[in-house]
């Protein structure tokens, strides 16, 4: 904050800083009790915050690894939670393969994760997909190079 050419910075939490009529600064700390009285309102109308969440597939298909297999409730859960959610759903491969196949897979990917999600009960229509292929690896390869932390879906839910 600058006041009459000086500076004042504020950098705790809750701190906080007046401006008087002749151009002093006045600073205090309060709590988060006089946050929540005076903000309480403005707060409480902000959205939720976003949840991302990555599952693994097996090599060359649309199979779910096991351990991401249990992540499908989780992901589910935070879209229940939601008013009105929106599901982006982002299928990634990893460098074996070319282009298209790697296209073709990671939209097959993306759309596997889909069809888990509105069995669950999530809403078709609320979940947006889209196939990057090998495009964004995680982890750089040469080309050709299998890598299973490539062969996921980044989901996030708004």
């Amino acid at each position: 904050m600058v006041s009459d050419g000086k500076e004042q910075v504020l950098n705790q939490a809750y701190a906080t800083a007046r401006v008087e009529r002749a151009g002093n600064v006045e600073t205090s700390t309060t709590g988060r009790p006089d946050v929540q009285q005076v903000f309480g309102p403005a707060l409480a109308a902000m959205p939720i915050r976003p949840a991302s969440f990555t599952v693994y597939f097996e090599e060359g298909t649309d199979e779910l690894t096991p351990e991401s297999g249990r992540v499908v409730a989780q992901i589910f859960s935070e879209i229940a939670r939601r008013q009105a959610p929106e599901v982006v759903v982002i299928g990634h491969t990893d460098a074996v393969g070319t282009m298209a196949y790697n296209d073709e897979l990671s939209i097959k990917r993306a759309e596997r994760m889909r069809i888990e999600l509105v069995k669950l009960g999530a809403a078709k229509d609320r979940i947006r997909m889209v196939g990057r292929g090998k495009r964004e690896p995680l982890i750089r390869t040469p080309d050709g190079a299998p890598e299973p932390r490539n062969r996921r879906v980044e989901v996030t839910v708004r």
